[in-house]
C-alpha cells in the first residue's frame, strides 16, 4: 500500500496541447491569477506553458496577435472610459436606493447608454422603464417587485442566460434571498427573460460499418457509486463560418463531469483517442473502467480499441441506433447547444473552441447546477463526496 501510495503522488497530471492552448488564450483575457483560479491550476503552470509556446511562435504570428490584442484592447478601452465617466458622475449614487438610481440614469440619458448606466449602477433596465412608466413614484409592493426583478436579473446574467426559473432560485437561496421557483418564474416572464430553448437532436456518428463491436456493460444504468466506474464518450459536430468543427468528450457518470474532450476540423479515430487520453491524464491512468460509446466507426477503430486494451479499459456499446443507450453524452451535448452554441453565430472555428473550452472547464463542470448530482455542480458534488 506504502509503495502504491508513493507511485500516485508521483503521477503527474498531464494536459493536451488543445487544453494548453484554450488555457492561454483565456489567460490572456482575464489574467493569469484569475485564469488559474477559474481553472483550478497553478499560476506558474501557466507561465511554464506561455514560455514554451511563445518559443514556438514565429515573429509573425506574434506581430498579428500582438496587433488583435491592441484592437481588442482599443475597444476594451473604449467602452471603459465611457464606464469610467459614468462612474464618476454616479459616484454619490452607488449606494443608494434603486429609485435615486432611475432619477439618474434619467437625468443623464442623453449623454450615456442607459444600459451601460444599468451595468456601472448594478440595477436592471426593466426596473428603470417600470420606474420612468409610473412618473418616478413606484407603490410599495411594486417597489419590492423591482428589487426582486433586479435579482433575479443579475442572476441570470451571471448565468449567461442559461438557466431557468428552479437554477435560479437555487442561487438566489444560496445568496440569502428567501424565493420559490414560482416566485423567480414570474419575474422571468415580467422581464420578458427566458432560458435558452431546445432543438432537436441529430445523430453525428456512423454505425453503418463492418468493425467488430463490443457488448453493452451499461444497458442504461447510468449510476455509478464512486469515480472512475463507468465512463460515457460521444461526438457532436459545431458549425462555425470555417465549416464543421467536431467535438468529442468522455464524462465520468459518477459526477456528470467532461473528464476528456477533443476538438479537430476531422471527425476521425484520433479525435476519440485525444479525448480518451485526456480523460486518462486527468484521471491518473485508472484501469478497469467501462468505457462506453456508440457504434461509430471512431471508436470500432483499431487505434481506439488499441488505446482501451493498452490502459485496461472495459469496451461498450450502445445498441445499433438507439440513442437512450447513450443518454448521459447526449443530454451534455444538448445542454451545450442550447446554453452556448444556439443563437450565436462563430465566424472562426478558433472562436467555437474557446466558447467550448469556456463552457465545458468554467461553466459546467465548475458551477453549472446538474439535477441528476442534487443540483450541484460536477466539481462540487466531487469535493463533497471526497471531503
Amino acid at each position: 500500500m506504502a509503495r502504491q501510495a508513493a507511485s500516485m503522488k508521483k503521477t503527474r497530471t498531464r494536459y493536451s496541447q488543445d487544453y494548453k492552448a484554450e488555457a492561454l488564450a483565456l489567460a490572456d483575457r482575464v489574467g493569469i491569477s484569475a485564469a488559474a483560479r477559474e481553472l483550478g491550476l497553478q499560476p506558474s503552470q501557466l507561465y511554464q506553458w506561455r514560455t514554451k509556446a511563445q518559443q514556438r511562435q514565429s515573429a509573425s504570428e506574434r506581430e498579428q496577435t500582438l496587433a488583435d490584442e491592441n484592437a481588442r484592447l482599443k475597444r476594451q478601452l473604449a467602452e471603459k472610459s465611457e464606464e469610467l465617466e459614468i462612474g464618476k458622475k454616479s459616484r454619490g449614487v452607488l449606494c443608494q436606493e434603486p429609485e435615486v438610481k432611475y432619477a439618474f440614469i434619467h437625468q443623464h440619458r442623453q449623454a450615456f447608454s442607459i444600459q451601460r448606466m444599468c451595468a456601472v449602477l448594478g440595477i436592471a433596465r426593466s426596473g428603470y422603464y417600470v420606474w420612468r412608466q409610473r412618473g418616478g413614484e413606484p407603490p410599495p409592493r411594486r417597489r419590492q417587485q423591482t428589487v426582486l426583478d433586479q435579482r433575479v436579473a443579475q442572476a441570470y446574467q451571471r448565468r449567461k442566460g442559461r438557466s431557468g426559473a428552479p437554477r435560479l432560485a437555487l442561487d438566489l437561496v444560496d445568496e440569502g434571498l428567501a424565493v420559490n421557483r414560482k416566485t423567480v418564474a414570474a419575474s422571468l416572464r415580467r422581464q420578458g427573460l427566458r432560458a435558452k430553448a431546445a432543438r432537436k437532436f441529430k445523430a453525428t456518428t456512423n454505425s453503418r460499418h463492418s468493425l467488430p463491436v463490443a457488448p453493452n456493460l451499461l444497458e442504461q444504468d447510468f449510476t455509478a457509486m464512486a469515480p472512475n466506474q463507468k465512463w460515457v464518450g460521444d461526438i457532436t459536430y459545431l458549425a462555425t463560418g470555417e465549416g464543421w468543427l467536431y467535438l468529442a468528450v468522455l464524462i465520468d457518470l459518477y459526477s456528470r463531469k467532461v473528464i476528456g474532450w477533443a476538438m479537430s476540423e476531422r471527425m476521425t479515430a484520433g479525435l476519440v483517442g485525444d479525448a480518451l487520453q485526456m480523460a486518462l491524464w486527468r484521471r491518473k491512468m485508472p484501469q478497469g473502467v467501462i468505457v462506453h460509446s456508440d457504434r461509430g466507426s471512431q471508436y470500432c477503430s483499431t487505434l481506439y480499441q488499441s488505446l482501451l486494451t493498452r490502459y485496461d479499459l472495459e469496451c461498450s456499446m450502445s445498441a445499433k441506433g438507439n440513442c437512450y443507450d447513450n443518454a448521459c453524452a447526449e443530454s451534455f451535448f444538448h445542454s451545450l447547444k442550447v446554453e452556448a452554441i444556439h443563437g450565436e453565430r462563430f465566424e472562426t472555428r478558433d472562436a467555437m473552441r474557446r466558447q467550448v473550452f469556456e463552457y465545458i472547464e468554467m461553466d459546467y463542470n465548475r458551477q453549472r447546477r446538474h439535477s441528476a448530482i442534487g443540483m450541484i455542480s460536477p466539481e462540487a458534488f466531487e469535493a463533497r463526496m471526497i471531503a
